[in-house]
């Protein structure tokens, strides 16, 4: 029986619920609704006009209705008295197909119906900024190298703890937290778990990260490349894939070289196939391909993929293979829409297992020296537009997402490119203004 979220705001002294959705573009949108409401709420959603959101909608679609999943229910630990609810979109009594939570429900569905079930974990990297956001909010962080500074991660110590209290007392596990390679940026690990799970809290870190900032009088960006000399804010995933019960992880294989079974070599066959296809899921900004091929930082790596490509315990290729029984997906940057990035994970694997798909050979060099030396390794998109248009082109996309999804994130992306062209840079103005 779905928990009673009136009786458990009265139980836990929860004055307001915030019901929140993520929409296409990755933007978290919420009603704040009191308490006295919230068990009509649970019934029928809270209302929303869907042009209003990124949604692909017109001002003449009927309302859209935010049902809460009352499992979701995380409450502030800076703000105990408001409840936080994930929530699907329906409209005209039916889900809304189009919508990121609920496309990657349906690809749990899929999975679930084959007898599997992917468990993940995400590493989300951010820079702590002023309050303008125009430069790192620690002036003393200026080490060449970084990555793990004591001082600089003791010297945001209010910060990251209480991010990391927080993440404690809601249950999450976390198990590190450290200085990250670019100056100014941080990265917190919890446990990982089921791959909704996981998206629900990656939403909510993210959130509950910027409010904590903005309580210190800092900003905390998840933007892939904020900095063009620093590292870029990068989101590894790994990834499992389990039987329905939870007890058995299929990816996992004793004699293996590298601890991985012939199920988990189809499913990396899948996630190397649609890698470049769904780079717009996954890195899915102007932005996010700034990090991507880019030139080294101060730091003497960028720690990005370029091309399509796996390994084993060797940062330098998008798909590591850091232990038996699991992958590191290190293409998905800062600004992935925390469904999609599921989705797109679990649809891009089922399509390997589905079809065989054979993954090649491992490559064992180090791609950042001796990448350019391959002849026949796929690169990934050089930027959105490629992106985009490989993505409306996937054969697997629509075959996993349906056309009604991919047509409309397709739509938005263009759209986004298109804002994009008609604005004029300052490096434009520098460049061609006396041409």
């Amino acid at each position: 029986m779905a928990t009673n979220l009136a009786a458990t705001a009265k139980a836990k002294n929860i004055e307001y619920f915030l019901i929140s959705f993520v929409d296409l573009l990755g933007h978290l949108r919420a009603k704040l609704v009191p308490a006295a409401a919230i068990g009509e709420m649970q019934k029928t959603g809270a209302g929303f006009a869907g042009f209003a959101a990124w949604l692909d909608m017109t001002p003449a679609d009927s309302d859209m209705f935010a049902i809460p999943d009352p499992d979701s229910l995380i409450q502030l630990p800076w703000k105990p008295e408001v409840g936080w609810l994930a929530a699907d979109l329906w409209m005209d009594g039916k889900p809304v197909e189009a919508s990121p939570r609920v496309v990657l429900k349906r690809q749990i569905e899929a999975a679930a119906a084959r007898g599997y079930r992917m468990k993940s974990g995400v590493e989300c990297e951010y820079f702590l900024l002023n309050e303008e956001g125009s430069a790192i909010s620690d002036e003393r962080d200026t080490q060449e190298k970084p990555c793990y500074d004591q001082g600089a991660l003791m010297r945001r110590y209010d910060v990251v703890k209480e991010i990391c209290d927080a993440m404690l007392g809601l249950g999450w596990k976390p198990y590190q937290n450290d200085h990250e390679d670019g100056n100014g940026q941080f990265e917190m690990n919890w446990e990982y778990d089921d791959c909704l799970l996981t998206a629900d809290r990656h939403v909510f870190f993210k959130f509950m990260t910027k409010s904590i900032a903005e309580n210190h009088g800092m900003r905390a960006t998840f933007m892939p490349k904020p900095f063009a000399n620093l590292t870029g804010n990068g989101c590894h995933a790994h990834v499992s894939v389990w039987d329905l019960a939870g007890k058995k992880n299929r990816f996992m294989h004793k004699t293996d070289e590298m601890g991985l079974s012939k199920f988990a070599y189809k499913f990396l066959g899948g996630v190397v196939h649609s890698a470049d296809t769904f780079a717009a899921l996954f890195i899915p900004t102007i932005n996010s391909y700034k990090r991507i091929d880019a030139d080294v930082t101060s730091s003497g790596a960028t720690w990005s993929p370029n091309a399509v490509t796996y390994s084993g315990n060797n940062r330098t290729h998008m798909i590591r293979i850091p232990d038996p029984g699991r992958f590191e997906l290190r293409l998905m940057d800062g600004a992935a829409n925390p469904y999609l990035l599921q989705a797109g994970v679990l649809a891009a694997g089922l399509d390997g297992v589905v079809n065989n798909r054979d993954p090649g050979k491992r490559l064992d060099i180090n791609m950042y020296t001796d990448g350019h030396k391959l002849k026949r390794v796929r690169k990934l998109p050089a930027n959105m537009l490629d992106a985009v248009r490989l993505f409306d082109s996937s054969e697997v996309a629509r075959a996993a997402f349906g056309d009604e999804f991919v047509d409309s994130y397709v739509k938005l992306k263009m759209d986004e490119w298109k804002r994009f062209c008609r604005s004029v840079t300052p490096w434009e103005r520098e460049h061609t203004l006396d041409c």
